[in-house]
This record gives structure tokens, C-alpha cells and sequence, in this order.
């Protein structure tokens, strides 16, 4: 066996000529190579038994060679059974490419059914795996992924009073915008987070392949569906869990499993400065790169961020009816936990406060659906310009329409705000998407005006 094979792989011999021996044929007596090209990359798991053992009956002349023309995947039992094995998506997604049959075990062809043009054969051992490539049997169909539940988890008619939060999260739904959240405990600031999958258009079958496809890297299914993941890494988790990594050949953290969804950064102050500086670079270029000695891997990590924080040690920093108890020296330690580079990176920063009793025995708000189908109606207006605010370029800020009074406002908040250059460009997206939800082609004065105050909240 050669090609950098790990111990799971080398022992594949054992188990592959107990399955042979089990299914009724002869094994070879003689030496055989297995060759797992590329040399360079070091192969891990029993993903490989099925695909050896049908290469070492077809090169012992004991099947047709017609054997191999399959792409195949699967752990062999010593009974010669097929057991599922990590890999199903990248299996169909390989035979798909190839326009050929794919053979798995029931587990990983529930995996790979996500994957429309892949024809899933569905074997349960060894000999039956040699019938279907022959097409002597006609294989089982394989299984159908169960239906998603329907409407979000959390909807956001469940949120009470909290009129600017709600703005905030409906805006960065529409233009993909990061966003902080700042407020004393139980003002709603992680319920306010968990509603905004239920806001966010639908994701395509292709969009959803690719989250798949990452999730599948990370050894995990995803769950059936179309709605964005939802990620909420605990404070307590490692650079690695976060942002990928691992010993070996790296694999995807949390911010790569949110593609394409929420990455939710729940006690912000919690969190170690040096993991939440690690999260700057990726948020901003959309990919994150990992290098171990001798591999390096880019993830995708195309993530709307959403961080929830207390304003200071004891929670309640400005809270109208308890006391903060926080000293002026503990309250500058804890800011200080929060690099200035970070938070400019956050579009969107507003106070959540603490609700009145009238707010809380109020009615319910606008449902997930209303408030989607006006983040729908403002994507379709930023796909025609060619994809979201939050990605437009500096060149694509400038050639955008904004008024007179609006142009003016921004250069005197520029002053006054002492707004950064990615604080000026982020303001002006801001703004592009709240003329989208208005239905604007011309960025007015209003429009960058709530752009400034749904910045500088914080």
C-alpha cells in the first residue's frame, strides 16, 4: 500500500481480504500494489476499502475489468458488508463530474443525494457492489433526504418592542452587513440574532451545495434544507475550532461551517482578543487560509457576523434601573478587548436597552415572512447591480448616485466622527442598502443619515 497511507488505511489489507474471502471469491495469492495517487497527499480513513477491493478483483482477473468504471466509497466489514464511510458528497460530487454510476452504502448515499446530476447506486455489500458496476443487478434506490422543517426556528414576531434592533437586523439581512449588538442581560440581544436566518433569502440549490461541501470537509452533514446555517461557537473554543485548522490536514471551524449564513459571536467580551483579531482578515476577504507544514488549505467563509456584548463587566453600564458597579479602570480593561480594527469592521452597531413592562406585555411585530420579502425585494435590486453592498468596491461606491445633502452630510460626519476610510466606504454601503429597501435608485440625505446612526450607536 503506497501513498502516504495513514493506519486505518494500511490495515484496508486485512479487511479487504477477509470481505473477498466472505463474498465467495478467491484472493490472489501473490504481492499486489495499490497505488493511491496523488503520492504527495496523505490518505486517511476506511473510505478506501470498497474501491481497493474492486481494483484487486478486477486486476486478479477475477471480475470484468468493466468492475472499475464506477466511482466507489466504503468501509469493508470482514463479513463483506458495506458500512458508510466519511466522503459521500465528495463521491457524488466526483461522479457527477465523471458521468458515472456512484456506489455507497446506505449513510454516505444520503449524503451524496444532495447532489442533483450524481447517479447514486446504493449497495450493501461487496458481491452486490461487483452486480451493480456489472449491471447484473438492478441496485436500491437511494434514500430521499427527510423534508426541512417549515418557517424559522426563531420568528421574529416573538421579539417585543426593540424598534431600532429590528431596523438594524432587517438592514443587515438586505445588504449582508456585520452587526453588533450592545445591551444589559435579557434585553433580547441573542433572540434578535437567532431570528435573522429567518429573514435571509433562501439559499439556491447551488449555494447550498456549497455550504454542504464545506460542512462535508468538516466531517459533519449538513442539515437538510435551504435555510443559512446558523453558527454560535462558544467563548470557550479554540483559534482552530473558530477559524479551522487541526493537526494533519487542516479542517474548517465554525466560520467556515456559517458560509453562506450567521456566524453569532454570543459575549463578545468573553472571547480572547487574539481569537477575535484571527477573525478580521477572513470577515473581510471572504476566505480563510490555513498552512500546516507542507499543506495549505483556503476555506470559504462568506459569513454575515452578529456579536452580542454586554456594555461592561457587570452588564449594566447605562441601564436605566440598576446601578453599573464596574470601576472606571475595570470598565477601560474590558473595552480594550475590543481592538479598534474590529469594530470598525462591524457596519452596523446599535443599543439593545432594556424593555418596559408595557413594551413586554405588548403585541406581537412584524413576522419573519413580511420582514423577508422586503430583504428579498432589496437583494433583487443588488443583484442587478451585480451582488451585495456589503462586497461593493470603492471604485463601485463612487459610481453610485447620491444626493447633494447626502454627499454633504457625509463629508461633515467624516469630520466629526473622525470615520475611517473602511468606515467611510462601509457607511455609504449602509446607506446604498437603505435606499434598496426604499426602493431608491438616489441615495438621499434620510438614507445616510440613518446609515450614521445605526453606526455610531455604540
Amino acid at each position: 500500500m503506497v501513498g502516504l497511507p495513514d493506519t486505518a488505511v494500511r490495515e484496508a489489507k486485512e479487511r479487504v481480504r477477509a470481505a473477498v474471502l466472505s463474498s465467495g471469491y478467491r484472493f490472489p495469492f501473490r504481492r499486489l500494489t495499490v497505488n493511491l495517487a496523488p503520492a504527495e497527499i496523505p490518505k486517511a480513513g476506511s473510505a478506501y476499502d470498497l474501491p481497493i477491493a474492486l481494483g484487486v478483483l478486477a486486476a486478479a482477473g477475477l471480475v470484468p475489468p468493466a468492475v472499475t468504471g464506477v466511482v466507489a466509497l466504503g468501509e469493508l466489514a470482514l463479513d463483506g458488508g458495506v458500512r458508510p464511510a466519511r466522503g459521500g458528497l465528495g463521491a457524488g460530487i466526483v461522479a457527477a463530474g465523471l458521468g458515472r454510476p456512484c456506489l455507497l452504502p446506505p449513510g454516505s448515499a444520503l449524503e451524496a443525494a444532495v447532489v442533483g446530476e450524481a447517479q447514486v447506486r446504493v449497495v450493501r455489500t461487496l458481491a452486490e457492489a461487483v452486480a451493480v458496476a456489472l449491471g447484473e443487478a438492478v441496485p436500491e434506490e437511494p434514500p430521499v433526504p427527510p423534508a426541512p422543517a417549515a418557517g424559522p426556528t426563531v420568528d421574529l414576531a416573538w421579539v417585543r418592542g426593540q424598534p431600532l434592533a429590528r431596523r438594524a437586523l432587517e438592514v443587515a439581512a438586505a445588504g449582508g452587513h456585520h452587526l453588533l449588538l450592545l445591551g444589559p442581560p435579557g434585553a433580547g440581544k441573542t433572540m434578535l440574532a437567532r431570528c435573522l436566518p429567518g429573514i435571509l433569502p433562501s439559499l439556491t440549490p447551488a449555494e447550498a451545495l456549497e455550504v454542504a461541501r464545506a460542512w462535508a470537509a468538516a466531517g459533519r452533514p449538513r442539515p437538510p434544507g435551504d435555510q443559512p446555517p446558523f453558527r454560535s461557537p462558544h467563548h470557550t473554543a479554540t483559534t482552530a475550532a473558530v477559524v479551522g485548522g487541526g493537526s494533519g490536514v487542516p479542517v474548517p471551524g465554525e466560520l467556515t461551517l456559517a458560509h453562506r449564513g450567521v456566524l453569532f459571536l454570543d459575549e463578545l467580551g468573553e472571547f480572547p482578543p487574539y481569537l477575535l483579531d484571527a477573525l478580521r482578515q477572513p470577515i473581510e476577504e471572504g476566505w480563510v487560509h490555513v498552512a500546516r507544514k507542507g499543506v495549505s488549505v483556503r476555506f470559504p467563509c462568506e459569513v454575515q457576523v452578529v456579536a452580542a456584548t454586554n456594555p461592561c463587566p457587570c452588564g449594566y453600564a447605562g441601564d436605566r434601573l440598576v446601578t453599573c458597579t464596574c470601576s472606571p479602570a475595570g470598565m477601560a480593561r474590558y473595552r480594550r478587548r475590543f481592538s479598534g480594527p474590529l469594530l470598525d469592521r462591524f457596519d452596523l452597531q446599535v443599543v439593545v436597552p432594556r424593555l418596559d413592562p408595557a413594551e413586554l406585555a405588548g403585541p406581537e411585530g412584524e413576522p419573519s415572512s413580511t420582514v423577508q420579502a422586503r430583504v428579498a425585494a432589496a437583494r433583487r435590486r443588488q443583484a442587478a447591480r451585480g451582488g451585495l453592498n456589503r462586497s461593493l468596491s470603492r471604485r463601485e461606491l463612487d459610481a453610485l448616485s447620491f444626493s447633494t445633502a447626502a454627499d454633504a452630510l457625509l463629508r461633515a460626519a467624516a469630520a466629526n466622527l473622525a470615520l475611517t476610510a473602511r468606515g467611510w466606504d462601509r457607511v455609504r454601503r449602509v446607506a446604498r442598502t437603505l435606499a434598496d429597501l426604499a426602493g431608491s435608485a438616489t441615495v438621499e440625505e434620510g438614507h445616510l443619515a440613518e446609515a450614521l446612526s445605526l453606526r455610531v450607536a455604540a
